[in-house]
C-alpha cells in the first residue's frame, strides 16, 4: 500500500464521517431551512472527501492521472452546484409558505422582501 492510497482511504473515511453528520443533522434539526443548511454543507464536504479520496487512491494504486483529474472536475462542479441548488430549494420553500421554526430569531429574507416592496412603492 502506497502513501497516496492511504491518504485516499483516509479522505474517503473523512467523507463518510461527514455523511453521517449530515444524516444526524437531518434528524435533529427542527425545520426544513435548518435541515437543508445542515445537509448541504456536510454532504458537500462529505462528497468532496469521497471523490477526491477516490482520485488520490486510484493514483496511488497505479491508475492514470486522468482519475484524479476527473475527480477534481467533479468536485469543482459539486462546489458550484450544491449551494446554488440548496438556495433554490430553500427559496422555493419560503415562497410556498413553509413556516420558520418558532425558535428562529431573525428572518433576513422577510426583511429584504419588505424593504424591496417599500422601495418599489416609493418609486411609483
Amino acid at each position: 500500500m502506497s502513501v497516496l492510497s492511504l491518504i485516499g482511504e483516509l479522505l474517503v473515511l473523512f467523507g463518510t464521517v461527514f455523511y453521517l453528520l449530515s444524516t444526524l443533522g437531518l434528524i435533529r434539526m427542527p425545520d426544513v431551512y435548518n435541515r437543508m443548511q445542515t445537509a448541504t454543507k456536510s454532504a458537500t464536504l462529505g462528497s468532496l472527501g469521497v471523490i477526491i479520496g477516490t482520485g488520490i487512491w486510484a493514483l496511488g494504486e497505479g491508475f492514470s492521472v486522468a482519475w484524479l483529474t476527473k475527480a477534481i472536475v467533479i468536485a469543482a462542479f459539486l462546489l458550484l452546484t450544491n449551494p446554488i441548488s440548496a438556495h433554490a430549494l430553500i427559496r422555493a420553500a419560503y415562497k410556498s409558505g413553509i413556516p420558520l421554526w418558532e425558535g428562529s430569531v431573525v428572518d433576513k429574507y422577510k426583511e429584504h422582501l419588505e424593504r424591496k416592496k417599500k422601495e418599489e412603492g416609493e418609486q411609483e
